[in-house]
């Protein structure tokens, strides 16, 4: 894959985005946020853009449509292996039940003074949240595949602030906004999706759906 960061004229570092290698695709598993939920979500997001000013053209925002619940990252993914990860996340789906979401706070990674991306914080449920993706990554590496070890820490990204000047001024309104946010919303299925980078906003493409409680046929 090549390095998503290119270099200008000057020297510096700039976004571009990576080239997967023939015969793969970049994977991951989450939970679609509902209609509902996505558009309170959006109205938050407007509300931190205005209160940012002009300069918040500059700051990646997620596409409200596309909003998501990351549970597991599987990167460039040989296309051999999406058959056997889809089983995976029915044999976990079947297994566990729908359940309740709670959108509560706003933050930033690393820190509000000096933001890489913006996110909504996850109250109840969060617990739910972290054994679905501890069970992906189990999945996965049956799957063959090596993945990142970090603890999974759930939340619902909405914007990229690399390096911007309007970063932590824009973290700290979302912050302020997201005070008190109860923006619930229930968990019924995980999807495998297919991110599609480049010509702006990254696009999400739905491979597979694995619905929580269901009743998987008989081979």
């Amino acid at each position: 894959m090549r390095d998503g960061r290119a270099r200008g004229h000057g020297g510096g570092g700039r976004w571009a985005a990576p080239v997967d290698e023939p015969g793969t695709m970049r994977l991951f598993f989450a939970v679609p946020v509902p209609t509902e939920a996505r558009e309170r979500v959006g109205e938050l997001m407007r509300q931190v853009q205005e209160s940012v000013g002009d300069g918040t053209a500059r700051i990646r925002w997620v596409r409200v449509d596309g909003l998501h619940l990351t549970l597991r990252f599987l990167g460039p993914t040989p296309d051999d292996r999406r058959a056997p990860l889809e089983a995976g996340a029915d044999a976990l789906a079947s297994a566990d039940a729908p359940f309740e979401v709670v959108l509560d706070g706003g933050g930033a990674f690393p820190s509000l003074a000096q933001p890489r991306s913006l996110w909504i914080g996850i109250g109840s449920g969060a617990d739910r949240l972290a054994r679905l993706a501890d069970g992906l990554t189990a999945a996965a590496g049956e799957c063959g595949l090596v993945l990142d070890t970090r603890p999974f820490a759930p939340h619902l990204t909405i914007a990229r602030t690399d390096g911007l000047r309007l970063g932590a001024p824009a973290a700290h309104a979302l912050a302020d906004a997201a005070s008190g946010l109860d923006i619930r919303f229930t968990v019924d299925r995980v999807v495998l999706f297919r991110s599609i980078l480049g010509g702006g906003p990254a696009r999400y493409e739905p491979l597979h759906e694995a619905i929580l409680g269901a009743t998987i046929p008989s081979p």
